[in-house]
């Protein structure tokens, strides 16, 4: 579907979407500053033993499929099901988690250059620290991702931490290394999606936006997550801001898709086991399956606005899982659509997920961080955590989450935004805080 097909589809689906989206499209200028490297020493921090006790309410047991019960205030809902699977006591065993603060150069800091409603969360003064990576088979080293400071961020197996600038007011945000180890890039503000040699230096620009003959210039699409195609060699994206996605081909050729549901934000994109490609749609509260060829389907979630964010595919070869922000749960969907939902046990009332993750042992390893934007009872302090499920939910019913372990490791910094998370190259777990510019490492026994 070429860019003009896809204006025309949006415009057939509700006219006023076209107003909405023009407000979107930037041309940034390009400029270029010499990278930064500096030797950091990260502070280590050492957890002892501790036991930490929750009730129903804290820990509950939830199931949701296709139209079952939803327990999100917290009441008698949760009585029917709590009896097999309640978890009074849940463990947390010691665990080293190093945190590196990356402080980024002073002149990524100042912000004038970029449009205020391209600005990521958290803005440019509270932290704007994403997406993370690895080059499989590579030589160890971390990549993440600032939008807000326009910069990639490289830390080496030996802790060296060197900074990459891109054009100034571009907004990095999503990146993948395809099968032949190259690095791509989606700058989200400048509707581009690049490739990097072996320099880090850009080699080849996409053009990602929408282009029609009447429209007064082209719509970025803001391309946010990046994924590979089961190819190993298409890059697929999400178009944050206009309901779409796309793919890069081989041979160069960008195709452009909508989403059947308006105004659906999608996030995360990753390649299933079915050769498919899975994404997550925000607020169209469902994930969508594309075909190498572009069809779209999509499944709605059984809990009202769980606000999907990320997704991968789970080791067995059967399912892909995905965090619910809002709704406090694991979602899996197997290849037929069919959904089931597993709740994530609460360290208090107000805490949303993030992103997520398989270990090469088939655990899985969640983001679970105090919501600053909701008080609740428990008040805006209180823990971070990295929540660890044992592999054993792979062939858990969600009645039967409570026999299933669950461990619960403190993150150090507090009011922070746990953002992403993956087991890197050394076999631990390492993970984004984008609000306190801080990439976790949580060393694992």
């Amino acid at each position: 579907m070429t860019g003009k097909e896809v204006v025309r589809a949006i415009r057939l689906a509700r006219p006023a979407r076209v107003a909405w989206l023009l407000m979107v499209a930037v041309l940034c200028a390009l400029s270029f500053v010499p990278s930064v490297a500096m030797d950091v020493q990260p502070d280590v921090y050492q957890f002892p033993n501790c036991v930490a006790k929750g009730t129903a309410a804290n820990f509950p047991a939830f199931t949701s499929i296709r139209g079952s019960y939803d327990n999100s205030d917290g009441g008698d809902a949760l009585q029917a099901a709590s009896v097999v699977a309640r978890a009074d006591v849940q463990t947390i065993s010691p665990a080293s988690v190093i945190e590196f603060t990356l402080a980024y150069p002073q002149e990524a800091r100042v912000r004038a250059s970029i449009p205020s409603y391209c600005l990521q969360a958290g803005g440019g003064s509270g932290g704007s620290t994403h997406e993370i990576t690895y080059r499989r088979n590579g030589d160890g080293a971390i990549w993440i991702t600032a939008p807000n400071y326009d910069r990639l961020v490289r830390i080496g197996s030996d802790t060296r931490i060197t900074f990459y600038p891109l054009p100034v007011g571009s907004g990095p945000h999503g990146i993948v290394f395809d099968e032949m180890g190259r690095l791509w890039v989606s700058l989200e503000c400048a509707g581009e999606i690049v490739r990097l040699d072996e320099h880090e230096n850009i080699s080849a620009e996409y053009d990602v936006a929408l282009h029609c003959s009447t429209c007064s210039r082209a719509i970025n699409s803001f391309p946010h997550g990046l994924g590979v195609g089961s190819d190993g060699k298409t890059i697929w994206y999400t178009g944050q801001r206009t309901g779409t996605v796309g793919k890069i081909t081989p041979d160069g050729i960008v195709k452009t898709y909508a989403l059947p549901t308006v105004g659906s934000v999608p996030i995360y994109i990753r390649a299933g086991p079915d050769g498919n490609m899975w994404a997550t749609e925000l607020v169209g509260n469902a994930i969508a399956r594309i075909t190498p060829d572009g069809a779209v389907t999509e499944f709605p979630i059984p809990t009202y606005n769980s606000r999907p964010i990320a997704i991968v595919p789970a080791p067995d070869g059967k399912a892909m899982w995905f965090t619910e922000e809002a709704g406090n749960k694991l979602g899996r969907i197997d290849m037929r659509g069919e959904i089931v939902e597993f709740a994530v046990p609460k360290s208090q009332d107000n805490v949303i997920l993030a992103a997520l993750s398989f270990d090469d042992e088939g655990n899985l390893w969640v983001e679970q961080y105090v919501d600053q934007n909701n008080p609740g009872t428990a008040g805006p302090s209180g823990s971070n955590h990295i929540v660890k499920i044992d592999k054993a939910i792979l062939h858990t019913a969600p009645l039967d989450m409570g026999k299933v372990p669950v461990t619960l490791y403190p993150v150090p910094t507090r009011a922070t935004v746990l953002h992403r998370i993956i087991q890197g190259p050394d076999g631990n777990i390492w993970f984004t805080e984008l609000t306190a510019d801080k990439v976790g490492k949580l060393i694992r026994r």
